[in-house]
């Protein structure tokens, strides 16, 4: 069952979710109405809604399906989904399509190079150029943080300058250390936690992305603007300290 508002499709997730789907390409544009309409909701919320849940299109939404049901005069002609369905498109009317999300900016330090970035080397053997100018591409461009997502606090990041694009390893590694940074692709992310990975790793931030005794337990968070900035190891053992 699909219910279309202009371009934008509602579709069931499962009996207690759905996804509101705003295209089929990851561009900036397409991720703007996304933060808008979430930031929107947040503003806006109806009875029942448990969270929204931003990703590279669209936008998941959880929602209580009996709260919902006792919520609504229509109960009895109109399941949970078609209620919801009907209130996400009032909402989406409203939504203007002039409004600008404007993320965070958040500035990331990163050690390049060494044990640190195992495979910043390969990076700039792959593209013909040398690993200090690799670290200054990298660096030089601000970053989107389409979704967080694959494990708690990894941020999917588009917008890295296409001179750096570089495939995933051929093998995996086993375990990734926390905090490393890596290339897959177009898409540059962040390890929050220990984890096996492919994605080539070019460096390593001091600072903690998964912090379970906060709230919000993640650093970073989707619609959020990215800086990298080189340290020295001396700069990062600080880092390390001040964050203990």
């Amino acid at each position: 069952m699909f219910s279309h508002i202009n371009k934008n499709v509602i579709k069931p997730l499962g009996d207690s979710a759905l996804i509101v789907q705003f295209g089929d390409e990851i561009n900036p544009a397409i991720h703007q109405k996304v933060q808008a309409f979430s930031a929107l909701l947040n503003h806006i919320p109806f009875e029942g809604i448990v969270e929204s849940v931003p990703a590279f299109t669209n936008l998941t939404i959880y929602y209580n399906p009996l709260i919902v049901h006792h919520s609504s005069a229509n109960s009895q002609s109109m399941t949970p989904f078609q209620q919801v369905s009907a209130k996400l498109n009032e909402l989406l009317q409203q939504l203007d399509e002039q409004q600008v999300f404007e993320g965070r900016l958040v500035e990331i330090p990163v050690l390049y190079g060494g044990e640190y970035g195992p495979d910043l080397d390969y990076v700039a053997s792959f593209h013909k150029i040398t690993s200090e100018e690799v670290i200054q591409i990298h660096t030089g461009s601000e970053c989107l943080v389409y979704m967080i997502g694959f494990a708690p606090g990894f941020p999917f990041m588009g917008g890295m300058d296409e001179r750096i694009v570089t495939p995933r390893r051929e093998n995996p590694r086993k375990t990734i250390v926390p905090g490393s940074v890596g290339i897959a692709g177009k898409q540059t992310g962040i390890y929050p936690l220990e984890t096996p990975g492919g994605w080539q790793i070019i460096g390593r931030t001091p600072l903690d992305l998964f912090r379970p005794d906060l709230n919000p337990p993640t650093l970073l968070r989707a619609g959020d603007k990215i800086k990298f900035f080189p340290i020295t190891l001396e700069e990062f053992n600080e880092y390390k300290g001040v964050i203990r």
